[in-house]
């Protein structure tokens, strides 16, 4: 899934990546069993969940900034070692059975935190090691690659590891964050200027530097107008997921053996979205493409709140998992071909922070309204609001406005 016409460096990049990948495809999982085993209480188990999800929120914004003032390559080279640290400590707690849920708590929050600042450094760096039309085909590669170590590779080890021995998965988890960081400092440096850079400035306070993000993010029409479509296309998925095995067990009548192959459709679709992304880009133009992606998922969910039963379901779901995939892989390539390179920690942390914000509001919808009425109205209700958001983005992004020349996938 690497190519050499993406160069050395975009090797290494993508062989951290995938290594990152896989360890957090055994972690998450394995951080899941080992809280059910130190308590039964759901209200502490999804306290856990929650620690995992906030410093997104809470510090999603600042990662940015020190993603655009620190060297990204060091950066994200540091965090993985600090995360590796950190599993590795957890594993030793766990050998020593000192579990406790302080300790899950601390670390499921601690990880999430560095995680902002690596996700930051790592959007900003990509443009740096590869040609700027290159971009849609290399984050296609390193989503491809990602869905490939997680859903295949890292998910169906996790529940072997922790059989043999509930240590093991974090140990593993450890050892390939150390892996993702030697990887990342054998990249060549790079500096944080770049094709699409501005004239340096002089810094200002932390608050004036994440403002300075969210006003250029504002100011850019299009790039503002993709965030708020995310944002809106974020609150349907969150829906859809927040109930998608109910849905399936009860409406679609998968076996509940069956289950993982059910869901596994979702990631082969995702593996064929991110490696078609490039070749729709370079077709019909990165904001054609946006849009008509958009068009697909609507189609495809629909079709899925249809369907009543496990192929034609299944169906449904992969090709809007690879629309998803497609979606994110072009969003991220308009960004970093259109951002300062000074400013892409910042303006990538703040599309990050307001497509989350409904993310928890999605899914919470969501269950209630299952909880009333059933999952049927659920899956109906995110197909409407896909619906909408395409009809939104077919008046909104406008390759005219847009800047869009021809159809190379420039735009």
């Amino acid at each position: 899934m690497t190519s050499s016409a993406l160069g050395r460096d975009f090797r290494l990049l993508w062989s951290a990546a995938v290594s990152s990948r896989f360890g957090d495809a055994l972690r998450t999982p394995a951080l899941a069993l080992l809280a059910a085993t130190v308590t039964r209480d759901p209200r502490i188990i999804a306290a856990i969940t929650v620690a995992g999800q906030l410093p997104p929120l809470l510090f999603g914004l600042l990662g940015g900034v020190y993603a655009d003032r620190w060297d990204r390559r060091r950066t994200m080279a540091l965090v993985d070692g600090v995360r590796a640290a950190v599993v590795a400590a957890l594993a030793v707690t766990i050998a020593l059975n000192r579990v406790s849920v302080a300790v899950l708590l601390v670390t499921a929050f601690l990880l999430a935190a560095l995680g902002t600042l690596f996700d930051s450094a790592s959007f900003a760096l990509l443009p740096a090691l590869v040609p700027l039309d290159a971009l849609p085909r290399a984050n296609g590669r390193l989503q491809a690659g990602a869905a490939v170590a997680g859903g295949f590779l890292g998910a169906p080890a996790a529940g072997v590891l922790f059989a043999v021995a509930p240590a093991l998965p974090f140990a593993v988890d450890a050892l390939t964050f150390a892996a993702a960081a030697l990887f990342v400092l054998a990249l060549a440096p790079t500096p944080v200027a770049g094709a699409n850079s501005r004239p340096a400035v002089r810094r200002g306070s932390v608050w004036s530097e994440i403002a300075e993000g969210l006003r250029w993010l504002r100011a850019h029409r299009t790039l503002w107008r993709v965030t708020l479509l995310a944002a809106a296309s974020n609150l349907a998925i969150s829906g859809i997921m927040a109930v998608l095995v109910l849905y399936a067990l009860d409406v679609l009548r998968v076996p509940p053996a069956g289950y993982g192959l059910f869901a596994a459709a979702a990631i082969v679709g995702g593996v064929a979205g991110a490696l078609g992304a490039s070749r729709l880009a370079a077709r019909l133009g990165t904001v054609r493409a946006l849009r008509a992606v958009l068009a697909v998922e609507t189609v495809a969910l629909a079709g899925f709140a249809l369907a009543r039963d496990p192929v034609p379901g299944g169906f449904a779901l992969a090709v809007f998992a690879a629309g998803t995939v497609v979606w994110n892989s072009l969003c991220a390539s308009y960004g970093q071909r259109h951002v300062p390179a000074g400013l892409l920690g910042r303006v990538g942390a703040a599309q990050r922070m307001v497509g989350l914000l409904t993310a928890p509001v999605g899914a919470a919808l969501a269950g209630l309204a299952a909880a009333a009425y059933g999952t049927v109205p659920v899956a109906g209700a995110a197909a409407g609001t896909f619906a909408l958001v395409t009809l939104a983005a077919w008046r909104a992004l406008r390759p005219a406005a847009a800047g869009v020349l021809n159809a190379t996938g420039a735009a």
